[in-house]
């Protein structure tokens, strides 16, 4: 009774909205339709546009879901230990989960723009200027951009899963002679599980949405390392080819619920083989 105010809303807002999408998708037009099944996914799959998409929202998803859990894990053991300024470094690098995007943006286009103040600090160098976002560069900005916003959540809920675990079972390890490594190994990792499974489903979920830095950084058809399905789904919806973007979106999701499913037999797994 006391959640059925949330479960209507969610309904409402999210589950039924999404099966008549996916119901759309099945259907030749959005009004009084004729159903012609998977023909729009097949459509989908023979665009040039759409594979280019897939594979670069997956190539920067395969690339900085690894990359984001190194550096915010090493950041959060860093951060939990006793060192100098260690809160307000904690501060800082939580700051990027509260600036409004376009301010963001703002500072990036500043940085990278060819008047940029990258570009300047290269030319003091020796170096010639570079086009960020109208080269194959623009992708490691995409990524810089993604890691810096992102981190900081993520260093958040590996400080909090540190902090569960208890010192004595480092003490122990270090009276019988363990090194840093196996304790990491050992303790770290072990007792992070949970965490470190949480983590990555959120990373691998900002990492489908970093398409606001982008559309506002590049606009609708950025360099084509950086064009991601969510650039292909706003383009499809501003022409109105709705049949094309509910099957993107249905296939997008699928792929999510798909890698989930896989993390938690994984981490299953690791349960049952820790045990």
């Amino acid at each position: 009774m006391f959640l059925a105010p949330s479960l209507i809303g969610f309904a409402l807002f999210y589950v039924i909205p999404f099966a008549t999408g996916v119901g759309y998708s099945l259907m030749d037009s959005t009004i009084n339709g004729q159903f012609v099944g998977l023909d729009n996914y097949q459509v989908l799959m023979a665009s040039d546009s759409f594979r280019k998409a897939a594979s670069n929202t997956f190539w920067f998803t395969v690339v900085t879901v690894p990359v984001i859990i190194a550096i915010s894990l090493g950041l959060a053991m860093l951060l939990n230990q006793n060192i100098y300024i260690r809160n307000a470094l904690r501060t800082a690098y939580v700051l990027p989960l509260v600036v409004p995007v376009a301010s963001i943006v703002v500072i990036w286009q500043i940085l990278f723009d060819w008047n940029g103040s990258l570009n300047a600090l290269l030319q003091d160098f020796g170096i010639g200027r570079i086009d960020w976002m109208k080269t194959s560069a623009a992708r490691y900005v995409v990524i810089a951009v993604y890691l810096w916003k992102n981190v900081g959540y993520n260093i958040i809920l590996f400080l909090a899963g540190l902090q569960q675990i208890p010192k004595d079972y480092y003490e122990t390890a270090d009276l019988e002679g363990a090194g840093r490594l196996r304790q990491f190994r050992s303790i770290t990792l072990v007792y992070l599980t949970s965490t470190m499974f949480f983590v990555i489903i959120m990373s691998i979920i900002n990492s489908f949405k970093v398409f606001r830095e982008t559309y506002l950084i590049a606009g609708d058809y950025p360099h084509d390392s950086i064009y991601m399905l969510q650039h292909y789904m706003n383009n499809t919806f501003i022409s109105l080819d709705i049949q094309k973007l509910t099957a993107a979106a249905t296939m997008m999701v699928g792929c999510i619920l798909i890698i989930v499913i896989l993390l938690f037999a994984l981490e299953r797994r690791f349960r049952q083989f820790m045990e």
